[in-house]
């Protein structure tokens, strides 16, 4: 059997058609849904980016996250660092077991220096270029930003060297072929024709789209927002109310156009998969590592104080050659950790002792019900929510005494499935409750603090836990 995973950067679930969305169109991955098994309770472990790849790769929690500056990385976040040399990647574990496996990725945060994140893969092809990828040398905003960036914005704001560097990255494009999607898809598809005959093989595709900037194709974004005149917020601030209602339109019309973008070229891999006769003997999987604020409490972006179900659900979709499943969909809550070891039990594989989450297919059968665990635990920087079939508990988990942090909250989820009104002043004992089960896992685990050594969590300066 071979395995074909598909895995996008900051696609909300119910963007998707097949999870309940009726303004996006996502025709491509609707009818993989259709074919396959959808998920709706598939939550992050530990975010953004790098973690959550961390967590997929390895079938490992990484919360509570080990923390120590980096060279090199613009970004310093809790556990943001390269794969430990002592734990198993699933690249490497089917390497060793005679698949042959390939990496296709435009994420660049995975090609920085340092990062080891392409381990164990017989081949890999980096993307270049995405959001501020050094690809060419941009020290400084050389290029007209006008028409993306407000003229009060003061010129030396990061952000104006982040689009410059972008723009400068993206200035040889002609078409809506050249975009990140199409051109993953395109060496995804590829590879298959190339290599899909050194069976069994597994082949890891990584599309940074829909992530920020969103800056779909034209045909694409007027879709959903066409006629529009006046700035193109492709890399918007975190905040709605930085916005007009026209320019807000716009943002979520090429949000919505990047989604659409990447589900017409997924679409362009599978059918290619297709097209060669590999249906049959091919597990395909599309995921992604997190969602992202739309406006909701007034916020765009995902964010280190934004563990809300907008951002930390993610779609997951699995067609496997058995059609005895087509169309169903699982409920119940199963998490990053858990999706190594499952497709090593599609495969037929043993699962690393290293992994610590579980097989979720007994779900699929119907030899389990009600999801893995009663309780999921998902972070981001400082932030952790705690969820259960009823209530969503958001706070940090640790304090930086430098920054100012957003309080706990408290959402109803049977009253407010979108996890919008703060309900902690009614409810201060379930708060508690949830504090403890946060606590509890905090305490349990051995972690790695700066270049000395480990412990559990202890003395970092500027943070208490």
């Amino acid at each position: 059997m071979n395995l074909l995973v598909l895995c996008t950067d900051t696609f909300r679930a119910d963007y998707l058609g097949s999870y309940g969305n009726t303004w996006v169109e996502t025709p491509h991955l609707d009818k993989l849904a259709s074919e396959g098994i959808r998920f709706t309770d598939f939550y992050a472990e530990g975010l953004p980016t790098l973690p959550v790849r961390h967590v997929f790769y390895t079938g490992k929690r990484v919360f509570p996250f080990s923390y120590y500056p980096q060279k090199s990385d613009h970004v310093q976040l809790p556990g943001w660092h390269p794969i430990p040399d002592n734990e198993i990647t699933l690249a490497e574990w089917l390497s060793e077991r005679g698949y042959t496996t390939g990496l296709v990725s435009d994420l660049y945060h995975m090609m920085k220096p340092g990062k080891n994140f392409h381990r164990g893969f017989h081949s890999w092809q980096w993307i270049r270029g995405q959001e501020a990828d050094p690809l060419v040398p941009t020290p400084k905003p050389d290029v007209d930003l006008s028409k993306y960036v407000r003229p009060e914005v003061p010129e030396d704001a990061p952000i104006r060297r982040m689009v410059a560097q972008y723009l400068n990255n993206r200035s040889w494009w002609k078409s809506e072929a050249d975009h990140f999607a199409a051109q993953v898809m395109r060496a995804a598809a590829d590879w298959i024709k190339k290599y899909g005959h050194k069976k069994p093989w597994m082949l890891w595709v990584e599309s940074f789209d829909p992530h920020e900037p969103w800056d779909a194709p034209p045909e694409f974004v007027n879709k959903y927002y066409p006629d529009y005149e006046g700035l193109e917020p492709i890399w918007p601030s975190a905040f709605v109310k930085d916005y007009t209602e026209s320019e807000f339109r716009r943002i979520k019309a090429h949000y919505a156009g990047e989604c659409t973008h990447v589900d017409k070229w997924i679409g362009y891999v599978i059918d290619t998969l297709d097209s060669l006769g590999m249906r049959d003997d091919t597990i395909v999987v599309f995921t992604s590592d997190h969602g992202t604020m739309m406006g909701e409490q007034g916020e765009i972006h995902k964010g280190v104080d934004r563990v809300r179900i907008q951002v930390t659900r993610s779609p997951l979709i699995i067609r496997h050659p058995d059609r005895a499943y087509a169309g169903k969909v699982v409920e119940g809550f199963i998490q990053h950790q858990d999706l190594m070891p499952t497709l090593l039990h599609l495969l037929g594989e043993p699962v690393p002792e290293q992994c610590d989450g579980e097989n979720f297919w007994p779900l699929v059968t119907g030899e389990r019900q009600g999801g893995l665990r009663d309780t999921v635990i998902s972070a981001f920087g400082w932030y952790a929510s705690v969820r259960t079939k009823d209530w969503t508990y958001h706070t940090p988990w640790a304090h930086v005494s430098d920054k100012p942090m957003r309080p706990p909250e408290l959402y109803d989820r049977n009253n407010d499935p979108e996890e919008l009104t703060n309900v902690i002043d009614q409810h201060p004992d379930v708060a508690k409750e949830l504090q403890a089960r946060l606590d509890e896992v905090i305490k349990s685990r051995s972690i790695k603090l700066g270049p000395g050594g480990t412990g559990t969590p202890a003395a970092v300066p500027g943070v208490e836990w």
